[in-house]
């Protein structure tokens, strides 16, 4: 006598009728709970004011804006600039100018002389000629203002 294969059995999962189902809520009770949810919305305190923090207040602080100028007077992108304080030898702030040859840093407010620099190595100007950096800047700030001021290249 031959032993017939067992077959393996998977169970038919069941399909969900809506009609055959006792847990759908109806509409009123939909409706009741979209109330009661906004209803504690609107009358919950805020976070903040429930533990008494207020928000942080920011340090006051002074901008140097500047734009970096190349020798045929058209702004020029990319060009390292270093900031550092009057008194001090070692640059504090690195940053490049950008698209529109601007460059923005933020200092401690407060009187305060700054030295502005430009690195233009290995740019070159419309002539084809390296670009030499010109004078330092001097920028003196008195308190949390703007300074404006600009880089001229060689």
């Amino acid at each position: 006598m031959k032993k017939k294969p067992k077959t393996l059995t998977i169970p038919r999962p069941r399909m969900f009728s809506p009609a055959a189902s006792t847990s759908t809520p109806d509409f009123s009770r939909v409706v009741l709970a979209c109330l009661l949810f906004s209803l504690c919305l609107a009358l919950c305190p805020r976070a903040g004011a429930v533990h008494g923090a207020e928000p942080k207040a920011e340090a006051p602080y002074a901008l140097i804006f500047g734009t970096v100028w190349g020798p045929d007077n058209h702004p020029v992108y990319g060009v390292k600039i270093k900031i550092r304080r009057a008194d001090q030898k070692k640059a504090r702030w690195e940053l490049q100018s950008d698209h529109h040859g601007e460059f923005a840093q933020r200092v401690p407010a407060g009187k305060a002389d700054y030295i502005v620099r430009a690195d233009p190595k290995g740019y070159k100007g419309p002539d084809g000629k390296k670009l030499e950096a010109g004078a330092e800047m001097t920028v003196h700030v008195e308190n949390d203002e703007r300074v404006d001021t600009g880089v001229h290249l060689k």
